[in-house]
């Protein structure tokens, strides 16, 4: 590969040419002039999404009504789907299911961890990875009131964290907001080692690097769809659950589609003993057919081939911005080498909301996240080369020109 400190966009304009990812691009629907890096919190939208929807509204609800639960298998959707994940994650038929959210999932692996390790009672969490997982634990355990404690480390401690009085090892493969990726084989050893049980939440990792959970023998894990799956804003999480541990505990949220048999419409509750154990209730039809679109993409595309556009991605942004940005006091968040990262890169300013803002402005689409952090995430579906180069000549331009210090770009909506 080139020495990038040197690349021009020319250079860039090669690799997708050559690129053998570049076919999937235009099965994106992409604004004209928006160079987009934030499908690591909300993906771009297939082309096929849309057929997909209008045909489950206007031909299954529309048409079929309800006999599309049967006819149009409505019914197992989230088996099926969930059987479509797990080849990408590393998982085997029957061990994921397509339900609900990333929180409630959460919820649910948690409290049925806890169960299988009752004579422990703490939680080792990374502090400053994403908080929802935090927040549903700490009211799991307000709920539970069995003195369950959560002992936040970072990265660098977990490992020693883990010890003897550990029940539950709770982690996000890839840092939300740092992007640096955990080593999930040799922390899975280590827990299993001192007889703890782990879950994994591979919300930032899933649709873009391999995943193995049953060779790092997982025993529970999450997952967003809305990201790099492409699901839409909202869509259903995933969670995995590993065959040698369904039917050992029943999970909290025991709702009539998780029952033996749900239309016999018994009183008394009997749970499955498979992964179906780990619904609740109806699940929402039109925002599954939209998952399956997004994911039935990723199949179709070689997981390797992506990683390695991933990390070429990153490899060339770093370089691009130690380039053309090196005066400016823009400082590398994320892992510099490939293999310790995730599909991001993050770059940390005090000026960080205000700079991205600017950027939105011109087209440039990334994200912020408190207090200091601008998120580059690459989609290597629909991410180009050349959109490095373009959205780095866009930074520097804003950088050179003070045009982030407008006030407008100081006001902070709901959303960052």
């Amino acid at each position: 590969m080139k020495n990038f400190l040197k690349i021009t966009r020319e250079d860039l304009e090669e690799l997708d040419n050559q690129d053998p990812l570049k076919q999937f691009g235009s099965e994106f629907n992409m604004p004209e002039g928006i160079l987009y890096f934030d499908g690591n919190s909300l993906g771009a939208m297939p082309h096929a999404t849309l057929d997909r929807v209008n045909k489950v509204v206007l031909e299954e609800w529309g048409s079929k009504l309800i006999t599309s639960w049967n006819s149009s298998g409505w019914h197992s959707l989230s088996e099926t789907i969930g059987n479509k994940i797990a080849k990408l994650v590393g998982a085997g038929d029957g061990e994921v299911v397509c339900v609900d959210g990333t929180g409630l999932n959460i919820h649910k692996v948690h409290a049925v961890a806890l169960k299988m390790r009752a004579d422990r009672k703490v939680i080792v969490m990374e502090g400053s990875n994403f908080p929802t997982d935090a927040y549903i634990t700490q009211g799991l355990i307000d709920q539970l009131e069995q003195n369950h404690k959560i002992r936040f480390v970072e990265k660098d401690q977990i490992l020693d964290a883990i010890t003897e009085d550990v029940a539950l090892v709770s982690l996000t493969q890839v840092h939300y907001k740092m992007g640096h990726l955990l080593d999930m084989k040799s922390i899975t050893q280590k827990v299993h080692d001192t007889g703890a049980l782990v879950v994994w939440d591979l919300s930032h990792s899933a649709g873009v690097l391999p995943i193995a959970l049953n060779q790092c023998n997982v025993d529970f894990a999450v997952g967003c769809t809305y990201k790099y799956l492409n699901g839409g804003p909202g869509s259903p999480g995933y969670l995995f659950v590993a065959k040698r541990h369904q039917g050992k505990e029943t999970q909290p949220l025991t709702g009539w589609w998780s029952h033996e048999k749900p239309f016999a419409f018994e009183q008394e509750y009997r749970p499955k003993n498979d992964i179906g154990q780990f619904l609740s209730g109806t699940q929402p039809i039109v925002a599954l057919a939209a998952v399956e679109v997004g994911i039935d993409m990723l199949l179709r595309a070689d997981m390797d081939c992506i990683r390695t556009k991933s990390l070429a991605l990153g490899d060339i942004f770093i370089r691009l911005i130690k380039k053309h940005l090196s005066d400016y006091g823009l400082t590398l968040a994320t892992p510099i080498t490939g293999a310790h990262r995730g599909s991001q890169i993050s770059l940390r300013s005090k000026n960080g909301f205000a700079i991205m803002q600017a950027l939105k402005e011109v087209g440039v689409i990334g994200d912020f996240r408190a207090p200091d952090n601008m998120r580059f995430g690459f989609a290597p579906l629909y991410t180009r080369y050349t959109d490095l180069w373009d959205a780095v000549i866009k930074l520097r331009a804003i950088m050179e020109n003070d045009t982030w210090k407008a006030g407008r770009f100081s006001r902070v909506p709901d959303v960052t």
